[in-house]
Formats: C-alpha cells, sequence, structure tokens
C-alpha cells in the first residue's frame, strides 16, 4: 500500500522514478504565472504611454500589440493543448519562457513599430504556451481529476499579477526606462520561470499520469461520471460560449473600467481607487473556492461566478450609488470563472484528453479577449459610457442563461445515461 501513499503525496512516479510533490509543482507554476501575466497581458497598462512618449509611436497601435499577442495566442492553443496531451507541459511551458523572454529582447531593442509589433507576435506564442490555459492543461495532464484542487491553488497565486508587477513596472520604467524594464522581465523568465518550468514540472511518457485520484483530506466531493458521448458536442459547444461570452465581458471591464467609472462621475483618483479592488476581490474569491469547493460541484462554481458577474454588472448599469460594491460583486465572479474554466472540462469529459480540450476551448475566448476592448472603444465613443455597461449587463444575463441551459442538460444526460443511453 505504500506506492499508492506515494504517488499521492508526490514520491514516486509510475515509473519508479521521482518527482517533486504536487504542492511543489503548483507553487512554481503559480509563482511563474505572476510573472508570465505581469509582463505580457499587463504590460501595456503600465508601459504603453511611456512608449508611445519615447517613440513617437500612436497609442493605440502600442496598445495594439497586445490585442496581436492575443490572436496568436488564440491560434495556437489548439496546438498547445495537444502538445501538452501528447507529451505533457514541461517542453512546452519551457518553450513559454524562452518564447516570452525572446519576446520581451525584441519590445526592448525594436527601433520601428512593425518591429515592436513582431516582438509582441513572439510574446502571443509565448502567452499562447504559457499562460493559465497552458498551466491548468499541464496540471490537468499530470493530476487527471485531482487536479482540481491544484487549478485552484494555481489561479490564487496567478492572481497576484497585477498586485505585484503594475507597481514593479512602473519602478522599473523610471529608474531603468521601459526598454531596460522589457530587459529585466525577459532576465527573469530566462533566469527565474525557464528553471523552475524544466525542474519543477515532471516530465511524463504518453498516456502517463502521475495520479488520477481526488486529493486527500477533508470531504473528498463526488464526482459524477464524465458525459456519455452523444452528449458531449453540445456541452462542449455551451461551454465554449459561455467561456467566451465571458472573454468579451472581463476584456472590455479590463481595458475601459476607469474610464467607466469616470462617466459615473467620479474622478480620476476615486476611479483608479474603486477599480484598484477588482484584483483583492478575484483573489479573496478564489480564497473561498479554495476552502469550500471540495463540497460542490464544478457546475456550481460556474453558475456563481457567472451569476456574481451579472449582479455586478447590472448595478453598475443601473446606476447604484456606490459603485465599489457592484465592482467588487463582479470582481468576484470573474476570480471564479477562472476557477471553472479549469474545473467544467474536467467534469464533464473527464481527465482523457483533458489538456487537448482545454487548447479548443482557449481558441475563441482569447479570441474574443482580443477583439471585443477595440470595438467596445469605438462604441463608448459613439454612444456613451450607460448603453456600453448595458450590453455588458445583459451580455452577462445572457451567460447566466447559457450556464442554466448547460445545467439542465447535464443533470438530464446523467439522469438518462444508466437508462437508454440518451444524450443532450
Amino acid at each position: 500500500m505504500l506506492r499508492p501513499r506515494l504517488l499521492r503525496e508526490g514520491g514516486l512516479s509510475p515509473a519508479g522514478g521521482r518527482h517533486p510533490a504536487r504542492g511543489l509543482v503548483v507553487a512554481g507554476l503559480g509563482s511563474v504565472q505572476i510573472l508570465a501575466w505581469g509582463s505580457s497581458y499587463y504590460l501595456p497598462a503600465a508601459l504603453a504611454a511611456p512608449i508611445a512618449q519615447d517613440t513617437g509611436w500612436p497609442l493605440p497601435w502600442v496598445v495594439g500589440g497586445l490585442s496581436l499577442g492575443l490572436v496568436i495566442a488564440a491560434l495556437v492553443s489548439p496546438r498547445v493543448g495537444r502538445a501538452i496531451e501528447a507529451r505533457g507541459g514541461r517542453p512546452v511551458l519551457a518553450a513559454s519562457s524562452v518564447l516570452l523572454a525572446a519576446g520581451l529582447a525584441g519590445l526592448a531593442a525594436a527601433p520601428t513599430l512593425p518591429l515592436h509589433l513582431l516582438a509582441w507576435a513572439v510574446i502571443g506564442l509565448g502567452m499562447g504556451a504559457g499562460l493559465y490555459d497552458a498551466a491548468i492543461a499541464t496540471l490537468g495532464r499530470l493530476y487527471g481529476r485531482g487536479a482540481m484542487g491544484a487549478i485552484v491553488n494555481l489561479t490564487l497565486l496567478g492572481g497576484f499579477a497585477s498586485t505585484v508587477c503594475w507597481p514593479l513596472s512602473v519602478a522599473m520604467n523610471q529608474e531603468l526606462g521601459w526598454r531596460g524594464a522589457c530587459l529585466v522581465y525577459a532576465g527573469l523568465h530566462l533566469a527565474l520561470a525557464l528553471p523552475v518550468h524544466l525542474r519543477l514540472v515532471p516530465r511524463v511518457r504518453p498516456g502517463e499520469r502521475l495520479d488520477d485520484e481526488p486529493a486527500a483530506g477533508g470531504r473528498a466531493r463526488r464526482h459524477d461520471p464524465p458525459l456519455p458521448v452523444p452528449a458531449r458536442r453540445l456541452a462542449f459547444l455551451l461551454l465554449a460560449a459561455i467561456f467566451t461570452l465571458a472573454a468579451v465581458i472581463v476584456g472590455i471591464v479590463s481595458v475601459h473600467v476607469i474610464a467607466l467609472l469616470q462617466a459615473r462621475g467620479m474622478t480620476l483618483a476615486d476611479a483608479v481607487a474603486t477599480a484598484a479592488l477588482i484584483g483583492p476581490a478575484q483573489v479573496g474569491a478564489r480564497v473561498v473556492q479554495a476552502l469550500l469547493g471540495r463540497y460542490v460541484h464544478p457546475m456550481w462554481t460556474l453558475g456563481v461566478s457567472v451569476g456574481l458577474m451579472a449582479a455586478g454588472l447590472a448595478a453598475l448599469a443601473a446606476g447604484a450609488p456606490l459603485a465599489a460594491l457592484p465592482l467588487v460583486v463582479y470582481a468576484a465572479g470573474v476570480g471564479i470563472e477562472s476557477i471553472a474554466r479549469g474545473h467544467m472540462p474536467l467534469a464533464l469529459f473527464g481527465p482523457e484528453g483533458y489538456a487537448a480540450l482545454i487548447g479548443r476551448l482557449a481558441m475563441p475566448a482569447l479570441l474574443a479577449q482580443a477583439a471585443a476592448p477595440p470595438l467596445a472603444a469605438v462604441a463608448f465613443q459613439l454612444l456613451g459610457a450607460a448603453p456600453l455597461l448595458a450590453t455588458l449587463a445583459a451580455l452577462a444575463g445572457a451567460n447566466v442563461a447559457l450556464t442554466a441551459w448547460l445545467l439542465l442538460r447535464v443533470a438530464r444526460a446523467h439522469g438518462t445515461a444508466a437508462g437508454n443511453g440518451a444524450g443532450l
């Protein structure tokens, strides 16, 4: 009985070798997520204006580098998922560190705007191979259904990316300039992130999984069996639609929240202070999920997340007198949604093919996240804040309806599978 116990606790691999304890793997990957997000997705928020001022390049084009990167990340995400499914996440995540370092070095050295955008294309490859979707796929590939707790802890650590890297980027820009800041981030990827990926992420053979059991401790969550085959297509389409709508909403709010709050009459200082609550609210919601999530099915986690997002945005659109509270409610839903994005495919479809499935789900969400902010900017200029907030609330309400439909269909599929095998 020693061997299964060691497998659960991170001692011996199925092949008889040793691999790092699961907690150490998650801590390492989560710490790298802070750097990966902070030096890619969150980088323009701190450095776009200094780049435009220093170079004379149009600010929309400078910011557009991130959109280009997200499009590239979306296009490669299915292939990334298949690579993780076939060979594990170790080589893919290691490649992401090298790509992000190369792209950031390219930003630092770019003398012209086209080369600046080319560097963002390289960063996009690194984002597709190294942000949440790839890291979550890696954990699912390693631990099967036992990855659910690890995914919560990964997103909990990654939630500190903006809190850590926004002030760090600003400080480095003041001391070293924006090019120096990009070079420091490139060096950190090679000196810190790459060794973590190479030394802590276990190497696995095709078809090998280290642990396919729920994590021990406390009362284990009961897992329904994967959906029957006839039920899976519609479930996948609904899940993709839910995550894509969530990505549209998050992309728009992340970019335009300060301007939307100012349109409600806030000063810039008050708007910034209120928007700063988003990060802590996301992390706080993930802490609650980490404590209570083992007692509920991931379907309810998804339902709570879309419900909180809809409630917060509806209150903002209705002109609630205190904008901070609706924004905190919305942000709590966003924090839990990132967990549901990892848990739901595992709960509905099982661990087989999980990494490839995560890659397929990521593609439309990333494309939407790239396209939504500039389209929303045009709508904001033409129509104003109130119609944009109403649209966001309507999209969030549609997501609640889609989630309810998915919940009913999943319940029906599980209820009929033991009878005549009917699907969705």
